[in-house]
């Protein structure tokens, strides 16, 4: 029976590869000399430090931009809360979304159901398992799923035939 997985999972390696671009540009732009304005990834969260919000900012601009010409869809970046550390100093987590939340998959599912396609949908740890006899009603589903949430950068893979 024919079938594909939904999934959301960002490329990490262009990730890194954007924050160590990141770094490197932080380091050389005249305008953070004298600053603590830096950024660090560890395992799936990125960490940017400045000296006050508007530096944050920047920081987080120029990441975006460095993403988005390494094809990485920013979206997969969860903005954390602006906290203050020693001084007057501050920092901000961003959490790099890997996998489907469960409020997400069950929206997905239930859009699926609700459309009357011949298709069942089934969650399967962090992705959506969708499943169906023909390979048209499986397109159908893409489409309708790629219409529908856009809010998360979700691709398909594992397509069975």
């Amino acid at each position: 029976m024919p079938s594909f997985d939904t999934v959301c999972e960002p490329n990490l390696v262009e990730v890194k590869n954007a924050v160590e671009n990141t770094a490197k540009e932080i380091g050389t732009r005249f305008d953070f000399k004298g600053t603590s304005a830096a950024i660090e990834i560890k395992d799936k969260e990125i960490t940017l430090f400045g000296d006050a919000d508007f530096q944050l900012q920047q920081v987080e601009d120029i990441l975006r931009n460095k993403m988005t010409k390494r094809n990485v869809d920013v979206r997969f970046l969860d903005l954390g809360k602006v906290e203050k550390i020693g001084g007057d100093k501050v920092k901000q987590v961003l959490k790099v979304r890997n996998g489907i939340e469960s409020e997400l998959a069950k929206k997905i599912q239930k859009l699926i159901k609700d459309s009357k396609m011949k298709v069942q949908a089934s969650i399967q740890g962090d992705s959506v398992r969708v499943t169906g006899a023909k390979r048209d009603d499986l397109q159908a589903a893409m489409a309708l799923i790629k219409k529908d949430v856009t809010d998360v950068p979700l691709s398909f893979n594992n397509f069975r035939d």
